[in-house]
């Protein structure tokens, strides 16, 4: 693993400023949020609940038996129907949300690399190990997307940038493994 700790480090910073120039530059991620049309009133509301940081459903029930009780179907088709994700109040953190974001980077190219030492050996064909790590790494970034769109209503449109952002890590893990398979 000594071998593979280089192109573990160059891939996960050109992941880091892949997301950086996708984030800051061409911000093809700002759409996905809307504002409320009412979000003073929102959030008084929300304010007013003291809910502590967490995740929240309305309606909520605990399980399917409770589902299928004509009132809580009654809710859902009323609606509104919603996930919220609370946070701590607070300007975001965005120091820690950069570090937390660089150490996935991190073991994602290990993950990758280990897989690939596996797969390959050491000393095999570097372009082979390039794909494969690529590959994975697509896996790694995009497939958590997907499922947030099946269970937790995330628009598909913004699950397809998230899985655009998955492929460029992808390709860019991709070069650096071939580049700098030892």
């Amino acid at each position: 693993m000594i071998q593979l700790c280089l192109p573990i480090i160059v891939a996960a910073i050109a992941v880091f400023i892949a997301s950086s120039l996708i984030h800051m530059v061409f911000k093809w991620h700002n759409s996905e949020y809307r504002p409320l049309p009412n979000e003073d009133e929102v959030r008084r509301v929300l304010s007013s609940a003291n809910l502590t940081a967490g995740l929240y459903a309305t309606p909520h029930c605990t399980d399917m038996k409770e589902m299928q009780s004509e009132s809580m179907q009654q809710k859902f088709r009323d609606g509104p129907v919603a996930l919220i994700t609370m946070r701590k109040p607070g300007a975001p953190a965005m120091g820690k949300y950069l570090l937390q974001w660089f150490l996935l980077t991190v073991v994602i190219a290990a993950l990758g690399a280990m897989l690939a030492m596996q797969a390959y050996g050491i000393a095999g064909n570097a372009h082979q190990a390039g794909h494969f790590i690529g590959i994975f790494t697509m896996i790694a970034y995009g497939c958590g997307s997907v499922q947030e769109s099946i269970w937790m209503g995330r628009p598909w449109s913004a699950t397809l940038k998230n899985l655009l952002d998955a492929f460029i890590y992808g390709f860019v893990s991709a070069l650096v493994f071939w580049q700098l398979w030892p």
